[in-house]
């Protein structure tokens, strides 16, 4: 059995991710195996391994219901919300800072040649993560046929959320083959996909932001540029944002760290000040609070049913796969030219030859080298 943690080791672990934690979900995720898997042995690698393969079947921000997910694991109810909070928060101030000077010189400051460099040291940070977990995911023939088609469908465009439920059902359908009995299965179905509707506002009252955002949180699968897709149908078309706006938030979402979802502060700020951006950011997140509250009692079961189990490892193998989709996508994008080049390998050689070097050091000297190469 587990030990549960003390809450203010929570608090100090999520803070620092949601400080340092630059590059999308994927990177949050690999920082999160280093620092509870590999440095501090909260979690086995096939427990955190669980958590992720959860985390992708439900709606909502990926790396943060993992936060939540971790917090539950290690201090219960009071762990949840401390884990949640203290990675929501950092990204929600720094991005409500960056709102106020928006809203005031409406533009937002040169952070160019910061990031420049953090790009590909991120890369480097997932790769270096996902290798433990790979060979931990892909034990048998199977598995990595079923990774490689979701691989494949990745980076082909196809929806990840069907990736996901078909690696899953596949690999079910084979345990169910294999066993040629009947045994005792619990539902477990999709969350129902509820429809958003395009409901043209009269005025952007709190209620209103808030409405949108509960239910964009509340069917959201995909990355934070979905989000942006919805946010677009809702905001821009109702005339409620500009789609200049909706850019610069777009922009906020990727310089700033944790998770892209406090995008949705500046944006709540940019409509209704202080209480907008408040109300924006509580409906936004407060779905996966309620999403791993129900789901985490329910993977320790599943692990313990046979059937189930191979629907687990399944899900798990897709879930590497699409992190390393993300991780071909995002290279694409950052290592560009021969600076960026030498980032990634000086980061590789730290993120595979030191690995108990923390992370955060590896993102800063990637942003520092990169500035200064900038500058050449």
């Amino acid at each position: 059995m587990e030990h549960k943690a003390a809450l203010k080791d929570i608090a100090k672990l999520f803070l620092k991710l949601g400080i340092i934690g630059f590059g999308g979900p994927a990177a949050h995720i690999a920082m999160m195996q280093n620092e509870v898997v590999v440095k501090r042995k909260w979690l086995t690698e096939q427990h955190f391994l669980d958590l992720i393969g959860a985390t992708n079947l439900i709606p909502g921000p990926n790396s943060t219901e993992m936060a939540i997910h971790i917090g539950y694991e290690k201090g219960g109810w009071k762990g949840l919300i401390t884990a949640g909070l203290c990675f929501i928060l950092p990204a929600v101030f720094i991005t409500g800072f960056f709102a106020y000077l928006y809203k005031l010189y409406g533009q937002l400051p040169e952070v160019q040649p910061f990031v420049y460099g953090i790009k590909p040291a991120i890369i480097a940070i997932i790769l270096g993560a996902i290798f433990p977990l790979a060979k931990k995911s892909f034990k048998s023939a199977e598995l990595i046929f079923i990774g490689l088609l979701v691989l494949a469908g990745s980076l082909l465009g196809i929806n990840e959320i069907y990736l996901m439920f078909g690696a899953g059902f596949f690999a079910l359908l084979l345990a169910y083959v294999r066993s040629k009995k009947s045994n005792h299965i619990n539902g477990l179905l999709p969350f129902t996909l509820l429809q958003i509707t395009n409901t043209t506002l009269l005025s952007a009252s709190n209620a209103n932001l808030f409405w949108i955002f509960l239910k964009i949180g509340a069917i959201l699968y995909g990355s934070g540029y979905v989000l942006f897709a919805f946010l677009d149908t809702e905001l821009v078309a109702t005339g409620l944002l500009t789609r200049q706006q909706l850019m610069d938030a777009i922009a906020v979402g990727q310089f700033t760290p944790g998770p892209v979802f406090s995008s949705v502060t500046f944006i709540g700020y940019q409509i209704n000040g202080w209480t907008g951006a408040v109300i924006s950011t509580i409906a936004i997140f407060l779905p996966s609070f309620v999403f791993v509250a129900l789901l985490n009692p329910l993977v320790k079961r599943m692990r313990n049913s046979e059937l189930f189990s191979a629907f687990l490892d399944a899900v798990n193998a897709a879930s590497v796969a699409l992190i390393a989709a993300v991780c071909f996508e995002m290279g694409k994008d950052a290592v560009t030219d021969w600076r960026t080049i030498l980032i990634a390998m000086a980061s590789l050689s730290v993120a595979f030859g030191y690995r108990k070097v923390n992370s955060v050091f590896v993102v800063l000297g990637g942003s520092f080298v990169g500035y200064l190469l900038a500058l050449i």
